[in-house]
């Protein structure tokens, strides 16, 4: 066990040999933190969370109460093998959210980025990545090896399919179900999901140059307007790469994508 000097644990918590827990972490009442846990300097975890697994958790994050990180993941293949969770800095989760480790048939590690907002009741399946400055709404779950990359938004009681890829800077409404792949900038709503146009609001969108933004629309035009067959597309994608940097995100989204696109 390695516990800061400065690092606060409620007396009626429960904190395993092994833990390892950072200057500043505060660890609030009737908390089980599990052996094979590592929480970085500054993290402040709510009464009642539960934290157990191969756990590393970095700076400056706060876990709400009632909280369960790094459980057991819900894949009946899955026979104890030693698969983690790691999670950055800066992350905030909600009132009982629950995060799920990896498992082997996958990465073997379930994957968050800094700077996301999960709010209360979330889930994280195994196997996720998620990248950074990403939010999710309450009571909205992924399901395993999903991929929410950086700036994606997912509203309240939001479903999203097993192996589906929400493209970075996409969005999905309130109660939105999503079984197919959602490409970069594109919001998208209903049961199940379809494109409803870009969202033009995003912060990453505005901060591009019209001639990027430009080229977003052009390219939106070509998967929903025109209708194009997803290899030409990715073929101009490709031919893009030298004058817009902004192309290997969707080049990035493609090679990630393996259900299809939404339509």
């Amino acid at each position: 066990m390695s516990i800061s000097p400065l690092a606060r644990v409620a007396s009626n918590s429960v904190v395993e040999p092994g833990v390892v827990l950072g200057a500043h972490v505060n660890i609030g009442p009737f908390c089980v933190i599990s052996t094979g846990v590592v929480i970085g300097e500054g993290t402040i975890v709510g009464s009642h969370s539960v934290i157990n697994g191969l756990t590393t958790i970095g700076r400056d994050n706060t876990i709400g109460q009632f909280a369960s990180i790094g459980e057991v993941n819900q894949d009946l293949k899955y026979a104890n093998e030693p698969t983690t969770l790691v999670i950055g800095d800066r992350n905030q989760i909600g009132n009982k959210s629950t995060i799920h480790r990896g498992t082997i048939q996958g990465h073997s590690t379930t994957r968050i980025g800094d700077d996301n907002r999960f709010l209360n009741g979330v889930h994280i399946g195994h196997d996720c990545v998620v990248g950074n400055a990403t939010l999710m709404g309450d009571n909205s779950g992924l399901a395993g090896h999903v991929v929410l990359d950086d700036g994606a938004q997912v509203g309240v009681m939001c479903a999203i399919h097993q192996f589906c890829v929400l493209g970075a800077h996409s969005r999905v409404a309130d109660q939105g179900g999503v079984v197919q792949d959602i490409p970069p900038f594109v919001m998208a709503d209903g049961n199940h999901a379809r494109p409803t146009g870009i969202d033009i609001n995003a912060r990453a969108f505005l901060a591009l140059d019209t001639r990027q933004q430009d080229f977003v629309h052009s390219l939106y035009s070509m998967l929903y307007q025109q209708s194009l067959p997803i290899d030409e597309v990715k073929i101009a994608v490709k031919a893009s790469l030298r004058d817009f940097a902004l192309a290997a995100v969707f080049e990035r989204f493609f090679a990630q994508s393996t259900r299809g696109i939404i339509r």
